[in-house]
């Protein structure tokens, strides 16, 4: 059925473009940038058509592994291009589904005709290089590019303190919250875990971009051993995201009219229709609760209602951005989805890889093919941060028949249901039940500490350690029949000024 809206705003997905560098010798690694150059080749010759002199608007995702100045701009320069839009952004990993909408958007505003988004990462080159002292033939590492603010820059000093100021040390917080509150045992959320990434393996196991290409048994995925460690309680290697890979991936937009112009065939072309996004706040322990995710829900519940649908069995196919396996199982009980849920198209961020910020341009792809072999309705979910930045995506099949709205902000529905953080103190005695736990691990395998999010008897928040030496409460804590949450014990004061809890 044809659409009533002009083709010159109508947004379409033509041609996407992938690449996996695996080099034999370090020193034949590809940069960042070569992959990001590579990525848009493949994007243009899956269009079949000419189109990366025509880019009027250039999005390149934030990569960690290199360090350039003007990263979009030397980019453009490589590709004789001088683009009206030509961005470089911050981090976070929903940041490809922000700028494939965004590009849309300037599209749908009759701004540009052709876009590109893409991203790359060369961290097991870069990582490699350094272990062996190699030096690799690239340009020079811009030291003197300002930094990314990542992790420890938006949160307390006690949570540096205690570590618990990585990705792979928060969501864990969140991994027990909601377990508790949805009544599972220990062992039953992490049968769950090892389930839906078993699944995501799967795909990946199928995927010819993946960097793991290997279907795991859901008990090979919890259980720990010397190759699968943990990490922090309870993820083990294989429950997180793996940034050790070479990647790039790129998407191309054009608008309907100059798809057709170019005579790109229909069955080719893939239809942003809308999506959403919120935000929590950025210091996590500034937010409420650690069960679920208001903005979060906002956005997959503000996509549901724009596919015309009561819960995410209105789509085909989805991708649920996985770095760690509380994400994805917040979102499908959202979605009103059940545990068979099939949440990737893609492979997941342990399995096919994350090239950090970009997994889900990758993932963009993925879903572009699965769309062409005959899905109707797409979605993609990407976050950042410690559950902090949501963005969602719908893809169609069919031309809409609705013009792209240019207001995608679902914060207002997030923060409806917001209630006021407790106040949090870096000092505290006396009686403290748990709100939340982990417990680190060293490279060996051996536990660092425990770290328990506390309320105390005036329901302020902190966050207190449990020493190695504290047998009982470590037992206590990794109960598999028994979930911790909601337990109370004593807070005292170390001789380091850190709160330190014992249970009882």
């Amino acid at each position: 059925m044809s659409s009533p809206l002009p083709p010159d705003r109508i947004p379409v997905i033509v041609g996407i473009g992938e690449i996996v560098d695996r080099p034999k010798e370090i020193t034949e690694g590809l940069e960042p940038l070569a992959l990001l150059e590579q990525a848009l080749r493949r994007a243009e010759a899956d269009s079949c058509v000419k189109l990366l002199h025509e880019i009027q608007s250039l999005d390149v995702v934030n990569f960690l592994s290199w360090r350039y100045c003007d990263p979009d701009k030397l980019l453009a320069r490589r590709l004789n291009i001088n683009p009206a839009h030509c961005y470089y952004g911050p981090v976070g990993g929903e940041s490809p589904i922000r700028y494939l909408h965004e590009a849309a958007q300037r599209i749908a505003r009759g701004e540009c005709s052709v876009a590109a988004v893409c991203g790359a990462e060369a961290q097991s080159t870069a990582t490699k290089a350094e272990r062996a002292g190699v030096a690799l033939p690239w340009p020079p590492f811009a030291h003197d590019a300002p930094e990314p603010k990542r992790g420890a820059a938006f949160q307390k000093p006690l949570a540096v303190k205690l570590g618990v100021f990585r990705p792979v040390s928060v969501y864990p917080f969140y991994e027990a919250a909601s377990s508790a509150h949805w009544g599972q045992t220990p062992r039953a959320a992490l049968a769950e875990s090892g389930e839906l990434w078993s699944r995501y393996s799967a795909v990946a196991s199928t995927n010819p971009n993946a960097w793991l290409k290997r279907h795991f048994a859901p008990e090979e995925i919890t259980t720990p051993s010397p190759d699968n460690r943990l990490i922090a309680w309870p993820y083990t290697k294989l429950m997180v995201a793996n940034p050790t890979v070479n990647m790039g991936a790129a998407v191309l937009l054009t608008s309907l009219a100059k798809a057709r112009e170019a005579g790109i065939a229909e069955e080719h072309l893939v239809y942003p229709i809308g999506g959403a996004f919120a935000e929590e706040p950025r210091d996590y322990l500034m937010r409420d609760q650690f069960c679920e995710s208001h903005a979060q829900n906002a956005v997959l519940t503000a996509v549901m209602d724009l596919a015309g649908g009561d819960d995410g069995r209105v789509f085909d196919a989805i991708e649920l951005y996985s770095c760690f396996p509380c994400v994805p199982k917040m979102a499908r009980r959202t979605l009103r989805l059940g545990s068979d849920v099939k949440p990737t198209v893609t492979g997941g961020l342990t399995f096919f890889g994350a090239p950090l910020n970009t997994y889900m341009t990758h993932a963009t792809c993925a879903m572009v093919r699965r769309m062409r072999e005959g899905a109707k309705l797409g979605l993609l979910y990407g976050q950042g941060g410690f559950v902090t930045k949501h963005h969602a995506l719908v893809l169609s099949r069919e031309s809409p028949r609705m013009p792209l709205a240019q207001e995608t902000s679902v914060q207002a529905a997030a923060d409806k249901n917001n209630r006021a953080a407790p106040e949090f103190v870096t000092e505290a005695s006396g009686k403290g039940a748990v709100e939340s736990f982990t417990m680190l691990y060293g490279r060996n395998g051996e536990v660092e500490h425990g770290v328990v999010m506390l309320r105390t008897e005036a329901n302020a928040r902190t966050l207190a350690r449990v020493p190695v030496s504290d047998d009982v409460t470590l037992r206590h804590l990794t109960s598999m029949e028994r979930s911790p949450v909601g337990s109370r014990g004593e807070i005292a004061m170390s001789d380091d000024g850190v709160p330190e809890w014992r249970v009882g």
